[in-house]
């Protein structure tokens, strides 16, 4: 059941304020670096109710007047063609998505930087393409020994070697397709080249979670872990923090670390650091937001239940290691809950059970749970999807939202024209046919004012979707999980 447990604009407003302190504090120009996702943050609106996916977006655009980009790739991403996992195109696909999307909300891309620049053929191709669009195009080389040789980093071999980034704006957001691409070695670059120039510069670092101002066993930084299990991240109270402050701040392994030689540079660059721990370099707001913490510790076990199946879905599937598994099993120990605290599992396995094939149960955000079942016309998600849409809009369940008129055709198309076995309908397909049939029904014109309203909705299937299936779910605002179990024997599943 649905219950905010996050002000959004309160968010909005005091991290964009933290954000503007901090530019001030380094004398008026600030090299902000952006982790995990700038657009479409879904596991952040997960586990803090009340979150929109947008938020961030939202809080740069209040200060778009003083804001540009630089999106980072790293020069091996783009000689090995290494893909983005949530949407399944190529980091260089990427940087062109990343820039329309900037673009076309008002904010100013100023230019792409390819790190660990070593002349590779596919990168001079990339820089190319990006020349004849207008985007300025900057190199960033291997350091050796780095990030450990400070002395090599912080001379004119090292950081001195690459290419200066032309800024114009006070607040750089420094962004990247994935991990990995080089976002705070392109900070700390220009932190050097802009002291050379005796331009006051500062850095910070933008990361929702963990969030340092909630308990290290919050059920909000334990979902953190449980997302990033295949990075294999663990938080921890940030000693430095703890040193410094005599305070407790959670932080995660990687910012702990490192930070010693973060703070290295920054004393080579400075003579003096202006952070004492590594969550001091964060302005993260997100703790100070929060308004229900229950619903928020409610939202987080649920997703927490969620990456468990999903990883032995993943297992299942080949493209998760045992050992993912395996952590997300001991957090979910940790957390002290179990799988039948997702009311949904046990609804649909019942569903199954009784009908003999794959089922899917759905809560709606008013906690009423309705069911679906594979028959002759629909897949199981499917059927949910109408018994859920008619629930919201009162109709009958023995009334057809669409005739089998408009049905039998389409199956007749998928099967007999485009080369389909399964004659059933997918979430898609209904979708599509509902909206047709609203053009002459009323009751299905009803039912189709009501998709908005499964927002918020959690749902389970006993077998693992289809891809199609899947991303509907995902599309309606639905959270869903899967059994590690496919309906067929077959060896090749799409």
């Amino acid at each position: 059941m649905f219950t905010k447990g996050f002000d959004n604009d309160k968010y909005v407003h005091l991290q964009s304020q933290k954000i503007r302190d901090r530019i001030s504090q380094f004398g008026g120009k600030l090299y902000l670096e952006f982790g995990g996702k700038l657009f479409d943050d879904y596991h952040a609106s997960r586990v803090l109710p009340g979150f929109e996916p947008d938020s961030k977006v939202k809080m740069l655009l209040e200060l778009k007047a003083d804001a540009e980009i630089i999106i980072v790739i790293n020069a091996d991403a783009i000689e090995k063609n290494k893909r983005r996992g949530d949407l399944g195109i190529t980091y260089d696909q990427d940087v062109l998505r990343l820039m329309d999307a900037f673009t076309e909300i008002g904010l100013f891309v100023g230019s792409v930087v390819v790190t660990c620049y070593t002349g590779q053929p596919s990168v001079i191709k990339f820089e190319k393409r990006l020349n004849q669009l207008g985007v300025k195009v900057y190199r960033h080389y291997p350091i050796d020994g780095y990030p450990l040789n400070v002395p090599l980093i912080v001379s004119e071999e090292g950081y001195g070697k690459n290419e200066y980034i032309e800024t114009t704006k006070s607040l750089v957001v420094v962004t990247a397709p994935g991990p990995g691409s080089g976002k705070m070695a392109t900070c700390l670059s220009q932190l050097y080249h802009e002291n050379r120039r005796g331009i006051k510069a500062g850095y910070a670092k933008f990361e929702t979670f963990p969030i340092w101002s909630i308990p290290l066993k919050h059920p909000v930084n334990i979902a953190y872990e449980a997302a990033t299990a295949d990075l294999n991240d663990v938080n921890m109270i940030d000693p430095f923090h703890l040193e410094a402050y005599d305070k407790t701040a959670v932080n995660y392994n990687r910012d702990v670390e490192i930070f010693p030689v973060v703070n290295a540079i920054f004393e080579k660059i400075y003579g003096k650091s202006p952070y004492a721990s590594p969550t001091d370099m964060g302005v993260n707001m997100a703790g100070f937001a929060i308004v229900n913490d229950d619903a928020c510790c409610e939202a987080s076990k649920q997703e927490i239940i969620r990456r468990y199946y999903q990883a032995k879905c993943g297992l299942r599937q080949g493209t998760t290691e045992p050992a993912e598994v395996t952590k997300v099993e001991l957090l979910l120990n940790k957390s002290g809950i179990n799988t039948s605290d997702r009311r949904v599992v046990g609804a649909a396995m019942t569903r199954a059970e009784a009908t003999h094939g794959p089922a899917v149960a759905l809560e709606l955000p008013n906690g009423q749970i309705v069911t679906g079942k594979t028959s002759d016309l629909l897949g199981a998600s499917a059927a949910v999807l109408l018994n859920a849409l008619k629930e919201l809009a009162g109709i009958r369940h023995d009334i057809p939202l669409i005739s089998p008129i408009v049905i039998e055709p389409i199956q007749d198309l998928k099967v007999n024209h485009m080369g389909n076995h399964n004659p059933r309908l997918h979430m898609d397909e209904v979708l599509i046919a509902l909206a047709i049939s609203a053009a002459t029904n009323p009751i299905a014109e009803l039912a189709m004012q009501k998709i908005s309203e499964l927002r918020y909705s959690e749902a389970h299937a006993t077998t693992i979707l289809s891809s199609v299936d899947d991303n509907v779910f995902k599309k309606l605002g639905i959270n869903i999980s899967c059994e590690p179990e496919y309906q067929t024997k077959r060896l090749y599943h799409k």
